[in-house]
C-alpha cells in the first residue's frame, strides 16, 4: 500500500523552482515525489510533466513501475489513458511522460512544465542542463548521496534551490523487519552516514569495480550457468544468467521478485534456455523441490573463507552487465566491504542489498568447480570437484 508519509509532508514545505531530495535507503524519496506529481496532474490543466532516468530499463523497473502501482493501489488507473508504447498517461488535458536520458532527441526536444530526474547522480550535468532550460516551472531531483556530483558543485552553489534530506525514519510505511536490517548496520560508519542518515559521503571500499554495461547479450554468447539466491517476504528471489563471451563473462538479471513459491520459480526457469542452476545451499529443501520439477540445480559449497574466496575469484573476471539488469547494476554500485567501529575495513560484505551479488558469486566461483557425471542408474547426479563457495 502506497501512503503519504512524513517524507511526503516534508516535500510540501519546499517552494523553490529546483528541489533536490537526497536520502538514504528506503526513505520513500521516489514514491513521495511521484505522489506529488500525481496530485499535480489531477489538479492542473494543459500541462506536460516529464519523469526521466538514466536508461529505459532503469525507468521501467523503477519510477514507472512505482507510478503504475500507486495509480492502481489508489484506484486512479484507467488503462485507456495509459499509452504503453509511448510511456505516457493522460490526466485530462495534462500529460505525464516517461523517457530515458539516453534518448537524445527527447532530452533536446520539446519543453515541459514539470521535470523529475530520478537518481540524478547517474545522469550527466550536460543532460541536466539541457533538460533544465526546457522546463518552464518546477524541477524535482532525487538521489542517494553516495558521493559528490554536479548538484553539490554546480547547481546548489549557483542557483536558488531547495535541498531536503530524507531517511528511512521518514517512511512510516516501512516494514519493521527492514528497519531492523538497516539499523543493524550502524557500526559501519561510512555506510550508515550515507544510507542510514542520508548524508553526503564517499562510499569507500567498493568490492567490485570496472564492470561494463552492454545493451544486450550478443547472439553468439554461450549460456554457461544460472545463479540463484533464495528470498520470499523481505528479500527478493534473485536469479542471474551468466554467459561466456569473448574471453569474459556477461551477466543478465533474470529475476528479482518477492513472494515467489518454488513452483512459481521453477515455472519461470522452464521458460528460459536450460542450464545448470547453482543456488544458495542454505536451503536444501527448496533445492530438492525445484529439482523435482525437472530442473538441473545444485547447492553451492560453503566453507571457511568461502565468501571472500568467491569474491576474489569474481574480481579476477572481466565482467559486463546488460542494461536491462537494473537491480544488478544498483547492487554492483553499492556492494561494499563493512567497516568496524574504528573505521577499519573488514573482509565482510555489507549484506543489505546483495541478493544478485550472492547469486552471481554462486554461479561464477562455484560453477568452475562443478562436474556432471553419468550414472548407470538414477540419471544425472551432481558431483563436486574442488573448492566451491
Amino acid at each position: 500500500m502506497f501512503v503519504k508519509t512524513k517524507a511526503y509532508d516534508k516535500l510540501l514545505t519546499l517552494d523553490k523552482r529546483i528541489r533536490g531530495v537526497a536520502g538514504g535507503t528506503s526513505a520513500s524519496k521516489t514514491v513521495s515525489i511521484l505522489l506529488w506529481l500525481i496530485d499535480y496532474c489531477q489538479t492542473h490543466e494543459n500541462k506536460i510533466v516529464s519523469v526521466v532516468s538514466e536508461s529505459y530499463p532503469h525507468l521501467k523497473r523503477g519510477a514507472m513501475r512505482d507510478f503504475l502501482n500507486i495509480m492502481e493501489t489508489h484506484g486512479y488507473f484507467n488503462p485507456n489513458l495509459w499509452n504503453k508504447t509511448e510511456s505516457t498517461y493522460q490526466f485530462g488535458s495534462t500529460k505525464l511522460e516517461f523517457f530515458s536520458v539516453d534518448q537524445s532527441e527527447k532530452v533536446k526536444g520539446a519543453r515541459r512544465d514539470i521535470l523529475f530526474i530520478n537518481e540524478a547522480n547517474n545522469v550527466s550535468y550536460n543532460t541536466y542542463d539541457q533538460l533544465e532550460v526546457r522546463t518552464k516551472d518546477l524541477i524535482w531531483l532525487d538521489w542517494n548521496p553516495v558521493r559528490e556530483f554536479w548538484w553539490y558543485t554546480d547547481v546548489m552553489p549557483n542557483q536558488d534551490v531547495d535541498f531536503l534530506i530524507l531517511t528511512y525514519l521518514d517512511n512510516g510505511a516501512l516494514d519493521r523487519r527492514i528497519v531492523d536490517t538497516i539499523e543493524a548496520r550502524k557500526s559501519n560508519k561510512q555506510w550508515w552516514r550515507v544510507y542510514g542518515l542520508g548524508l553526503l559521503g564517499e562510499v569507500e571500499g567498493r568490492i567490485y569495480t570496472g564492470w561494463a554495461i552492454k545493451d544486450e547479450v550478443p547472439h553468439n554468447a554461450r549460456l554457461w550457468r544460472y545463479g540463484l539466491d533464495f528470498g520470499y517476504s523481505v528479500d527478493p528471489t534473485s536469479i542471474v544468467a551468466v554467459y561466456e563471451y569473448d574471453g569474459g563473462l556477461i551477466l543478465d538479471e533474470l529475476l528479482y521478485q518477492k513472494g515467489m513459491s518454488n513452483k512459481e520459480l521453477a515455472d519461470v526457469m522452464k521458460n528460459h534456455k536450460q542450464a545448470l542452476i547453482i543456488a544458495d545451499s542454505a536451503e536444501p529443501k527448496s533445492i530438492d523441490e525445484i529439482r523435482g520439477y525437472g530442473l538441473s540445480i545444485i547447492g553451492s559449497r560453503k566453507g571457511k573463507d568461502s565468501i571472500v574466496n568467491g569474491i576474489s575469484y569474481v574480481q579476477e573476471q572481466r565482467i559486463t552487465m546488460t542494461r536491462n539488469s537494473t537491480n544488478l547494476i544498483k547492487e554492483y554500485r553499492n556492494y561494499m566491504w563493512m567497516k568496524d567501529k574504528d573505521d577499519k575495513t573488514l573482509n565482510v560484505p555489507n549484506g543489505l542489498q546483495d541478493h544478485l551479488m550472492d547469486a552471481l558469486r554462486y554461479a561464477i566461483a562455484n560453477g568452475r568447480k562443478v562436474e556432471w557425471k553419468q550414472r548407470p542408474v538414477g540419471g544425472i547426479k551432481p558431483y563436486y570437484d574442488g573448492i566451491g563457495i
